[in-house]
């Protein structure tokens, strides 16, 4: 009888990620951590995804689910990468958000809670969504 080795257990990339705040400061960039962590918004027409327009994946910059594609992205002319919806509709989380003496709707991300942006009932067809996202909480993977 043969023994092999066994094999490493493939990690739950749908379980909630729960890290400490010195965990997360030193997963990501100070810029990064005030968007996902402190619920920051960078400048309009200043992130680096903005007017990205290659094919790939937009992926949350602080636990790495997947959030959005390519695909559904469009040009908003708001100042942030905006998408028309989510990948997947379980890899976001929406929020009432009343800060600021608005009525608005935060999106976070469902696995780590990091702050997102926003989503807006004024975008394209089909869905008539507008996710604007800061362009600090995605990271972008090439197709």
């Amino acid at each position: 009888m043969t023994d092999f080795p066994s094999q490493p257990e493939t990690p739950d990339i749908s379980a909630p990620l729960n890290l400490s705040e010195a965990e997360w400061r030193a997963r990501l960039s100070p810029a990064q951590y005030e968007v996902l962590r402190n619920k920051g918004t960078e400048r309009p027409w200043t992130g680096a995804l903005n007017q990205n327009k290659e094919t790939g994946d937009y992926h949350c910059a602080g636990c790495g689910a997947k959030l959005f594609d390519s695909d559904s992205k469009f040009d908003s002319g708001c100042g942030w990468p905006s998408f028309y919806i989510p990948a997947d509709s379980t890899a976001i989380a929406e929020h009432e958000d009343v800060s600021f003496g608005m009525r608005r709707v935060e999106v976070t991300c469902a696995k780590c809670g990091g702050h997102l942006g926003h989503v807006f009932p004024d975008g394209p067809k089909p869905t008539g969504l507008r996710y604007c996202i800061n362009s600090l909480s995605l990271s972008f993977e090439r197709r």
